[in-house]
C-alpha cells in the first residue's frame, strides 16, 4: 500500500511508539491527526511535526469517542487510515492478594480490545468511501505468548484474535487490515518493566513503514519473530522463554 497522501488518524499519538509514528507519516506528505488524553502533551508532540492536527480524546470514554468520530465526519472526511496505538499496562503480580486484579484487567481489556473495536465499527463507514482504507491495530509479542504483566497480555492476545478475523472479514470491502506486533519497547510506558532493555520506537515506527510498503500485514518487529517461531515450534519452550527471569525466581 501506499504511504503518502493519506489522512491518518493515530491514537496514543503524544508519545512513544505512536509519535515515532507520527513523525515519520508527517515526513512522508500525510496529513496526521494524533489523539490522547493530555492535551499539553498532545501540543508539545504537535510542536515536533509537521501537517499534524491534535484532538483531545480518551479511547476508553464512549462520549470521548462519540464526539472524535463527529469532528473526524466534519473536519477529516477523507481519512483513509486509523493506527489503534492507544494502550494501557498495569504492573502488579497476579498471584498476590488484594491487588485488585480483575479492576486492572477490566481497565486494560477496554483500552487495549474493547475500545478498538468501538472506533473501528464507528469510523469504518468513513474508511469505506476513501480511497486506500487502511486500519492498523498495534498488539505485541505477547499476543502469542503471555509474559509478566499477564492481564495485558491477555488483552492483545484478544486483539490478535479480533484482528485476524477482521482481516478476513473486511477483505471483500477492501480495507486493509495490519497488525503491528512489537516485542519490548524502550517508551517511558514500558519503563515500569525493564523498557530501558528494549529497541527503540524509531525502530518499531520504521518497521511499521516498511511492512505497510510491503502488504506485510502481520508485522513481527525484531524479537517478535523469534518467539513467533519458536511458539510455532514449542508453545512450552517460547512460554518458558517469554518468562525466564520468573522461572529462576521460582526455582531458586
Amino acid at each position: 500500500m501506499k504511504t503518502s497522501n493519506n489522512t491518518v488518524l493515530i491514537s496514543g499519538g503524544s508519545a512513544g511508539i505512536g509519535l515515532e509514528i507520527a513523525k515519520l507519516l508527517s515526513e512522508k506528505g500525510n496529513k496526521v491527526i494524533i489523539t490522547g488524553r493530555n492535551e499539553a502533551r498532545l501540543q508539545q508532540a504537535a510542536s515536533q511535526l509537521k501537517n499534524v492536527s491534535t484532538i483531545v480524546s480518551d479511547v476508553s470514554n464512549a462520549e470521548d469517542v462519540d464526539n472524535l468520530v463527529s469532528q473526524i465526519k466534519s473536519e477529516f472526511p477523507d481519512l483513509n487510515m486509523v493506527i489503534n496505538n492507544a494502550g494501557r499496562a498495569l504492573v502488579y503480580d497476579i498471584t498476590e492478594e488484594n491487588v485488585n486484579a480483575f479492576e486492572k484487567a477490566e481497565d486494560e481489556m477496554l483500552t487495549n480490545y474493547l475500545s478498538i473495536i468501538r472506533l473501528n465499527e464507528k469510523l469504518l463507514p468513513i474508511l469505506k468511501t476513501n480511497d486506500n482504507p487502511t486500519i492498523v491495530n498495534v498488539s505485541s509479542v505477547v499476543a502469542f505468548v503471555p509474559g509478566a504483566l499477564a492481564t495485558y497480555s491477555a488483552s492483545k492476545a484478544a486483539l490478535h484474535s479480533y484482528t485476524r478475523y477482521l482481516r478476513l472479514a473486511l477483505k471483500n470491502a477492501n480495507v486493509k487490515v495490519f497488525e503491528l506486533m512489537p516485542p519490548l519497547v524502550d517508551t517511558e510506558f514500558s519503563a515500569p518493566i525493564g523498557g530501558k532493555n528494549g529497541v527503540p520506537a524509531s525502530f518499531v515506527a520504521e518497521q511499521l513503514i516498511a511492512g505497510l510498503e510491503q502488504d506485510n500485514y502481520e508485522i513481527r518487529v525484531g524479537q517478535t519473530e523469534d518467539i513467533y517461531r519458536l511458539y510455532l515450534s514449542s508453545p512450552e519452550d517460547a512460554l518458558l522463554a517469554m518468562n525466564q527471569r520468573r522461572t529462576q525466581e521460582v526455582g531458586e
